[in-house]
């Protein structure tokens, strides 16, 4: 890698700990304003539910694609935007303009994450948004999911993701359609100061690979260029950006958010994460061990499914970080009920 490539690495690293460090921090109070989004956090069938639900979304949306519905898709990402920016802001920003006990401030600012979509997505708008999304559903996904049902999430998720990047690649046309729309189902990577995400060009980006929930489980690199979204080694150097999916960086992170909130382990005791524990910690040491074996291959100039490593190593963090907290691995896999 050159020094632009690497750089992108560090930038990309970054955004990835943002996220997850962010929905660590969200855990607590985000139990606390009651966001649970189950009843039954143990139950592995919710996994079932959100799996179909992905399912249900990647056919609407390809629908939307081949019938010219794009519009649509962005108003509902854009919706999607800034509702889950509320959970995030409804928590953390000062209630300074209350009326009947909504935090005025807080729908402002989320707004306010969907109006600079709107009107300005370059990339770090899109980034910026990015974080805060993910950092939202991260730590709701990890409260409304116990250890079993997450682990089967992840699991499920890295073999399907495997399967429609490298067998069926049914989501080719689905990508283009998102990267032309410039929501935030995307991390992008700059490598170059005068990169700039709305004067890229991404008609025929075939080789750009988005999950089908439009949560990109896929990365690639691009060249600002042409738009390609296949590059060889050849190109590789000249490439301007590339991109990683939202869900690259959530999916692992529900494991680490998960494992903070119902693992048995002790917490570290670190004041500013008070719900971070050994498994949890590990769990995101996997994550990025992935992640760096994924942006090695995708420098090579070609797109990979991103979540075999990245939950591969979440859920591997996870189950040694469980070990070695001496909790028993029976109940770390969240069997213990049914045995």
């Amino acid at each position: 890698m050159n020094a632009r490539e690497i750089r992108g690495v560090a930038v990309a690293a970054l955004l990835f700990l943002l996220v997850q460090v962010g929905a660590l921090a969200m855990v607590g109070p985000f139990e606390t304003a009651g966001y649970q989004a189950v009843e039954d956090p143990a139950d592995p069938t919710n996994s079932l539910v959100y799996i179909l639900a992905i399912l249900v979304a990647t056919v609407l949306m390809l629908a939307a694609f081949k019938y010219a519905f794009e519009r649509a898709v962005k108003a509902v990402v854009l919706l999607s935007s800034a509702l889950v920016s509320w959970y995030v802001f409804a928590v953390v920003a000062p209630p300074l303009v209350t009326v009947a006990s909504i935090n005025l401030v807080a729908i402002a600012l989320s707004l306010g994450v969907a109006a600079a979509l709107l009107i300005y997505p370059e990339w770090y708008v899109i980034d910026a948004a990015g974080v805060v999304m993910g950092v939202g559903a991260g730590a709701l996904f990890g409260i409304s999911f116990g250890l079993l049902p997450a682990l089967l999430l992840l699991s499920v998720l890295a073999v399907y993701d495997a399967i429609s990047v490298y067998g069926t690649e049914h989501m080719l046309s689905l990508a283009e359609g998102v990267m032309e729309l410039r929501i935030p189902v995307i991390l992008v990577v700059p490598l170059s100061l005068s990169y700039s995400l709305l004067d890229d060009d991404f008609s025929g980006a075939s080789g750009v690979h988005e999950d089908e929930a439009a949560n990109a489980d896929e990365s690639a690199p691009t060249p600002a260029a042409d738009g390609d979204g296949v590059s060889d080694d050849e190109h590789a150097p000249d490439r301007d950006a590339f991109f990683i999916g939202l869900g690259d960086a959530v999916m692992p992170t529900v494991m680490v958010a998960s494992a903070a909130f119902f693992s048995p382990a002790a917490s570290l005791g670190v004041a500013a994460l008070p719900a971070l524990n050994l498994p949890a910690l590990l769990s995101m040491v996997g994550t990025f061990l992935g992640l760096g074996v994924l942006l090695w291959a995708v420098m090579k100039g070609r797109a990979h499914a991103g979540l075999p490593l990245l939950n591969g190593g979440a859920i591997g963090g996870y189950l040694l970080g469980s070990v070695l907290a001496g909790v028993p691995l029976v109940r770390a896999l969240g069997l213990a009920p049914y045995l």
